[in-house]
């Protein structure tokens, strides 16, 4: 199929509606074409004879990162480095910079082919994570690092750390669980659905976890989300089990490690939880 080129009229309209993203952003481009290419889907580049945002997108992804990188390192000095890239992979995903892109509602300047705008394509988020790291490709080339961390940091640095909560918080019970158990125990929970229920389209999934003699029970809308539940149910379990032989055996070792100093650091985490309560 030819492409077209693009009508002088509607290029016009969409450097002046791109002038909201850099009011937005507080940042205004000295070669506009970068920004217009930034925003360009590769579905409107088929259509029309212009750049779109791919070379841009490779770019910003390194620029993202490494931004990322530093506030990481910063922020967690005695952080492993198996740690710090967990973390850094979290928010560099594609669900991680597709939040951060409707933080400033990126989708909104999305240039579109017409099949992606049918699509629902400003709102996908392999779209608004492609032109998240495209913009800050666009940043980079236009000023230089600095002003690339500036704009990020200025934007997005504290939602980068509420993503890591979030994470920590709701979605990360599972492996939590099998760390700790590994390591006093080093035996692994087991997980097992015993139930699903209702029509295909809105199943309730039931897993049963367990771990010696403890057995928890967690439900959810996939079987992830239930081994999440019955993992958070688990942890929850084994901490208020070691506190209660703390409280009736004080003078007696807790059996569920050797390492004293980490297990008295838990209780007290427990001991602080409950006293907040």
């Amino acid at each position: 199929m030819d492409r077209k080129n693009i009508n002088p009229l509607a290029e016009e309209n969409i450097y002046k509606h791109l002038e909201k993203l850099e009011k937005i952003l507080g940042y205004t481009f000295k070669n506009k074409k970068l920004l217009k290419k930034a925003m360009t889907h590769p579905s409107f580049s088929s259509d029309y004879k212009t750049d779109n945002y791919e070379v841009l997108e490779f770019l910003g992804d390194s620029v993202v990162g490494l931004i990322v990188s530093e506030k990481l390192v910063e922020r967690y000095p005695q952080k492993r480095e198996g740690e710090l890239s967990k973390y850094r992979a979290l928010i560099v995903s594609e669900p991680g910079l597709a939040r951060l892109a409707r933080k400033i509602n990126l989708g909104d300047f999305l240039i579109l082919g017409k099949t992606e705008i049918l699509r629902g394509g400003k709102d996908r988020d392999s779209n608004l994570c492609d032109a998240f790291e495209a913009l800050f490709g666009a940043i980079y080339l236009d000023s230089n690092l600095d002003k690339a961390r500036e704009v990020f940091l200025r934007h997005f640095e504290e939602e980068i750390f509420n993503i890591l909560k979030e994470r920590k918080i709701k979605q990360d019970y599972k492996s939590y669980l099998q760390e700790v158990t590994q390591k006093f125990f080093n035996e692994r929970p087991n997980y097992e659905t015993i139930d699903e229920r209702g029509p295909e389209h809105q199943k309730t999934y039931v897993v049963k976890c367990t771990f010696r003699d403890f057995v928890t029970i967690g439900e959810g809308s996939s079987k992830k989300q239930a081994e999440q539940e019955a993992a958070k149910k688990m942890i929850e379990k084994l901490e208020a089990y070691g506190y209660s032989l703390r409280k009736k055996k004080s003078k007696n070792k807790l059996k569920f490690s050797e390492n004293m100093d980490i297990e008295k650091e838990k209780i007290r985490e427990v001991d602080d939880g409950k006293s907040r309560k």
